[in-house]
């Protein structure tokens, strides 16, 4: 395993909502290091599921154009992992072994694709560890 890491969406979704000062300020940082350093990885499902959310499930929707630049200088500078016949296979035995919801287990999968040493989400079991990928909740 690397020095990489792999953001959910929520935390990349955090960075981006001032809700919750505390949490903001935490995913920013994460995300800023992220992208400065190169350690920081995300999939196509944390993109879609971003975009998804700031074009419609978001407190403030964000405007077309700004919609533009939070893929392109946001999350595409991050992502590294794509769809793939492999990925979805891992995903589905990751899931019968952890019980992790199928989309979880795609994140997981993605982030061992991308040979991340730490996960981190809000939404799975921090201090978990599968196959040398260690599950952080920074909020914790």
């Amino acid at each position: 395993m690397s020095d990489k890491y792999f953001l959910d969406s929520n935390i990349i979704l955090y960075s981006v909502d001032s809700r919750d000062s505390k949490k903001q300020k935490k995913a920013i940082e994460l995300v800023e290091i992220a992208i400065n350093s190169g350690d920081g990885v995300i999939s196509w499902q944390v993109v879609q599921e971003c975009l998804n959310t700031v074009s419609g499930k978001f407190s403030q929707q964000f405007k077309p154009a700004d919609r533009d630049l939070f893929l392109s200088d946001y999350l595409m500078p991050l992502c590294a992992v794509y769809p793939s016949f492999s990925l979805y296979r891992q995903s589905l035995a990751l899931q019968k072994k952890t019980r992790y919801s199928f989309y979880d287990s795609l994140i997981i999968a993605g982030a061992l694709e991308a040979d991340c040493s730490q996960l981190y989400s809000e939404d799975m079991h921090h201090g978990h560890e599968i196959q040398g990928l260690k599950i952080l909740n920074p909020f914790h």
